[in-house]
């Protein structure tokens, strides 16, 4: 059984009581640690020291989590798998500012090899699926309190753990975005970009499976084709000179999309613009060619547009909501309604290489790092 852990000091178990947690936060030097295990003083991670391009990367040696400052209501994850995201581009770059020097990585899996005393329904080597800055490195100290994450237990295989990992957040974004940021009906039309990358194929499934006829963009028309074996009905070159009017051809009576999922940025939002339907909804998530330009809202008014750039903890911040769509993505992917696509498990020391491959756009589906154990 999955057991799911979130915010305000909750437990939350499918078909279980709801445990509270005490409030209080104390330092304290009490902790397990698993029998025979030797943690290390430093670990690698993958940092940057200065905003950039990919050769701003470092594999760098930084300091483990302290075992003699774990809190009671912490524990310590030696990782074993960590998503690569086209957001550790938007850090790396600038684009969103965070404090350098800075350790890259938002989602991870893992084994738990410490725990405090205090954390009772986590049991050491227990594999915990997680969100946390910082998870390109070996090790990372999870608070049962503050931080998300979902027990998968002890018996889940690799390939399974491999799954769940590469699909964690970007399914937690499609799933909270079809149903929040435009609620998606049977037979509506749907543009979706970058539909043969990692989000862009889970979004091609599940709007096959919600009725919705999904119009895919993509670079190539290798990934188009990927994108139609993945649920996608109709086909768009990203480059193609009568974009517009090919879209609006897919639907009826030329009106165009009613709802546009656009992750591209800069490049595509006049194109969203032009290709909604009157009453429509865009809903822009992404800079893979930098932020959108500043918009005149009078411009929405013609079509009476909505325009929304939501992002997925804004969708899962109560515990109730983390513990809805965390069950609802994991049973979609064990009972293979939606599959995910492995592109390649580089080895973290390798991710320079990944990043590069996935900004030039020479990827499908989603990159994973194998860290060394």
């Amino acid at each position: 059984m999955l057991k799911l852990l979130s915010r305000n000091s909750k437990f939350l178990i499918p078909n279980t009581k709801t445990y509270n947690l005490s409030n209080t936060i104390r330092m304290s030097s009490t902790y397990t640690l698993l029998k025979d295990f030797t943690y290390p003083k430093t670990q690698k991670a993958i940092t940057i020291n200065k905003t950039g391009g990919p050769e701003v990367l470092e594999y760098s040696d930084i300091a483990t989590p302290s075992l003699e400052e774990l809190k009671p209501n912490e524990f310590i994850v030696q990782i074993k798998y960590t998503g690569v995201n086209l957001i550790e581009t938007y850090f790396r770059k600038g684009i969103y500012p965070v404090p350098l020097p800075y350790t890259l990585g938002r989602e991870a899996s893992g084994q738990i090899i410490a725990k405090g005393a205090d954390v009772t329904k986590f049991n050491l080597k227990d594999t915990a699926l997680f969100f946390k800055p910082g998870s390109f490195s070996q090790y990372v100290k999870l608070d049962t309190i503050s931080d998300k994450i979902v027990n998968v237990g002890t018996n889940v295989s690799d390939e399974k753990l491999q799954k769940y990992t590469a699909g964690f957040l970007q399914g937690l974004t499609v799933l909270t975005f079809v149903e929040e940021a435009y609620k998606v009906k049977k037979g509506d039309y749907i543009l979706s970009y970058a539909a043969a990358g990692g989000v862009g194929l889970i979004f091609n499934q599940v709007l096959k499976l919600l009725g919705a006829n999904v119009i895919a963009v993509a670079s190539t028309e290798e990934k188009l084709k990927l994108a139609v074996e993945n649920g996608a009905k109709y086909t768009v070159l990203f480059d193609d000179p009568d974009f517009v009017n090919k879209i609006k051809f897919f639907t009826p009576n030329g009106e165009g999309v009613e709802a546009v999922f656009d992750s591209i940025g800069k490049d595509t939002f006049e194109k969203s613009l032009e290709a909604v339907k009157r009453k429509g909804t865009i809903v822009s998530y992404g800079n893979a060619t930098g932020p959108v330009d500043p918009l005149v809202i009078n411009r929405l008014s013609p079509k009476n547009v909505k325009i929304l750039r939501p992002q997925l903890f804004g969708y899962i911040t109560t515990p109730e909501e983390f513990e809805y769509y965390s069950e609802k993505l994991l049973k979609l992917i064990s009972d293979d309604l939606v599959k995910i696509n492995i592109f390649k498990i580089f080895d973290m020391k390798d991710y320079r290489e990944a990043t590069e491959l996935m900004e030039a756009r020479k990827t499908t589906g989603k990159i994973l790092l194998k860290v060394p154990q």
